[in-house]
């Protein structure tokens, strides 16, 4: 499944409680960083990880923004049942990435 866009309105719309993990990429449109970051997703979830991938402009999204502290993009944000569990700002490598998701569905992952 590709990375789907997704505005902070509808994220905050959306009942993700007991509904699993979620990845959202928080990039803005100019950033060649969150490009190359967005394609290594891209990759990671073709080799199949178990979390649903979404992207989300950082600049249109200031709640999510200030509640969750996100200081720069790119940033990864793993989402358990609806609630942050893990920021990642370095985009290492797709078997970073990868590995990262799928620790991320492990019951204490």
């Amino acid at each position: 499944m590709a990375i789907q866009p997704i505005t902070e309105d509808d994220w905050l719309r959306m009942n993700r409680i007991g509904s699993g993990t979620d990845a959202i990429l928080f990039s803005t449109p100019f950033c060649g960083t969150c490009k190359v970051a967005e394609r290594m997703l891209e990759i990671a979830d073709t080799a199949g990880v178990p979390a649903t991938l979404y992207k989300m402009n950082m600049n249109y999204s200031p709640k999510l923004r200030e509640a969750w502290r996100i200081t720069s993009v790119p940033c990864l944000v793993l989402v358990k049942n609806g609630e942050p569990v893990r920021f990642e700002y370095a985009m290492r490598s797709v078997d970073y990435l990868y590995s990262l998701l799928k620790e991320a569905e492990q019951p204490n992952g």
